[in-house]
């Protein structure tokens, strides 16, 4: 007999299991909480804390991804503004908004301030080009019902009042510089967000099992049999669940592979990883008060789009820039390095190829952001801060990324995807979330997308507390101005982002 068969602990047995102690699963497990009381739920987390990979405040850029900064979501195609992915967006964010309104209000989270404040939110240009397109940008948004209080300045004096730390020393007749934005964009700390769902849900009897990696999914009747290990004394546990959300972020591709869910044959990982520079310059860090995006450089992907950004962590402001893109076989930040080569299986391989054939732009570029050392990264900060000092900055790992590949047609093979990815088998039982930004910030909207499709025999009777939960569900608030209006009234306040 095995040491694993040795070790394994009686058969558990729950009506939901959540594989990863992240914002998705946090957010998953709240809104089924609610939509049916009575199942148990069950969280397996490898690692001994809540959201510690990409939810960890650290990790990510906390933007409250709401498209009224970041430019990449708003292409100008044969000279048309293309509003679309933003509006999109925008619309899946005002869905996070009334899910944790409406959280807040239940008991179940407690303080927004831990979680969620107001920051404004900015975009960048520099020189005439750049600034010629932001400004058909602000004419494209201003008058939408979304992307309220937009203001377009490209004025020295105007510049220099609102963004000081950007403007000191900075040439401003050698190049035209703007900005665009609204005070209405926030800071979020999705590490701090799980953690006040996942202290509601252990209150509510879900099991969090910290320092469990899920090993194997295999199905079984109706059931599916998950097995863990304690990555500390190795002993082996079974758990039978009815329904199985894999939120483990980079390695969610390879357990729904073990699980042999069809739907994720021949799609691949491309890790992506990333630095920051922080600011330990409290001065810095007083004087900045604002969200800032500018223009990703040629062949980067849109993930590492330049930033400047103020951070509300653990109640205390923070200042950092990047990302710097990076390269790992990591699939996630506490991986290991055969993670890129074990997930390369027959069936995605000409996806891999596909995708190293069409984006040598993109090998280029992070060839180029490996190779930097710290002067160079402290250049590149200097189009934002020209007065950077080194003795100012630190370099702070990001988390690590896996842009999800797409199978292709031929010629193609395979497409690289930034975005996030829902995959879930057929009958509904099983679902994973696959991909990077925006991600955290549209998890309820994700969430929801995950249940229409795996509990929609349950739809019509869940319609009450859905729309109890998301009071605008199933509306376009683009469309319904005074919904929207009504909306954004009641989260701002709940929220508490009234300044």
């Amino acid at each position: 007999m095995s040491q694993e068969s040795t070790n394994q602990k009686p058969t558990d047995e729950v009506d939901v299991v959540l594989i990863g102690a992240g914002i998705m699963s946090a957010t998953l497990g709240a809104m089924l909480r609610e939509l049916e009381p009575s199942w148990s739920q069950m969280i397996f987390e490898r690692l001994d804390e809540a959201a510690q990979e990409s939810s960890s405040p650290w990790n990510n850029a906390g933007t409250g991804h709401s498209a009224l900064c970041e430019l990449n979501y708003t292409p100008e195609k044969n000279g048309r503004i293309d509003l679309s992915k933003a509006v999109g967006i925008n619309e899946k964010f005002q869905i996070s908004r009334q899910f944790w309104s409406h959280q807040l209000d239940n008991g179940v989270l407690d303080d927004p301030r831990e979680f969620i404040n107001p920051v404004d939110h900015l975009s960048f240009a520099q020189g005439d080009d750049q600034v010629a397109y932001l400004r058909r940008r602000y004419e494209a948004l201003k008058d939408h019902p979304l992307f309220n209080e937009f203001e377009f300045v490209d004025d020295k004096e105007g510049f220099a009042k609102k963004l000081p730390v950007m403007s000191e020393g900075r040439d401003f007749e050698a190049e035209k510089v703007a900005y665009s934005g609204t005070p209405q964009g926030t800071d979020v700390n999705f590490g701090a967000l799980t953690k006040q769902f996942l202290t509601a849900a252990k209150a509510a009897g879900t099991e969090v099992r910290y320092g469990h990696e899920v090993k194997n999914l295999t199905r079984e009747g109706s059931h599916w049999k998950i097995t863990a290990k304690n990555v500390h004394t190795g002993d082996t546990t079974v758990t039978k669940a009815k329904f199985v959300f894999v939120g483990a972020g980079g390695y969610a591709l390879d357990l729904l592979r073990k699980a042999k869910v069809p739907e994720v044959n021949g799609y691949a990982g491309f890790p992506v990883s990333g630095l920051w520079l922080r600011s330990t310059n409290q001065e810095l860090i007083d004087n900045h008060s604002a969200k800032v995006y500018g223009k990703a450089k040629v062949g980067a992907p849109p993930m590492s789009v330049p930033h400047l950004d103020t951070r509300v962590i653990d109640g205390k402001k923070g200042l950092m820039f990047g990302p710097y893109g990076g390269w790992s076989p990591k699939f996630l930040k506490k991986g290991t390095n055969l993670d890129l080569f074990k997930s390369i299986r027959p069936d995605n391989i000409p996806s891999y190829l596909g995708v190293a054939v069409q984006e040598f732009s993109l090998t280029k570029y992070l060839v180029s952001e490996v190779a930097k050392d710290f002067e160079d990264r402290l250049e590149d900060l200097k189009a934002y801060v020209p007065s950077a000092r080194p003795e100012d900055w630190e370099t702070v790992i990001a988390g690590q990324r896996v842009q999800v590949i797409k199978p292709a047609a031929a010629p193609r093979f395979g497409s690289l995807e930034f975005g996030t990815a829902l995959v879930n088998d057929i009958d509904g039982s099983i679902a994973g979330l696959l991909g990077a930004s925006p991600g955290a910030s549209i998890a309820p909207a994700a969430m929801l997308e995950l249940i229409e499709r795996c509990f929609g025999e349950r739809m019509i009777d869940w319609g009450p507390k859905l729309y109890e939960m998301i009071p605008s569900y199933n509306k376009k608030l683009a469309d319904n101005e005074d919904i929207f209006k009504e909306m954004w009234d009641y989260t701002q306040k709940t929220l508490k982002l009234e300044r």
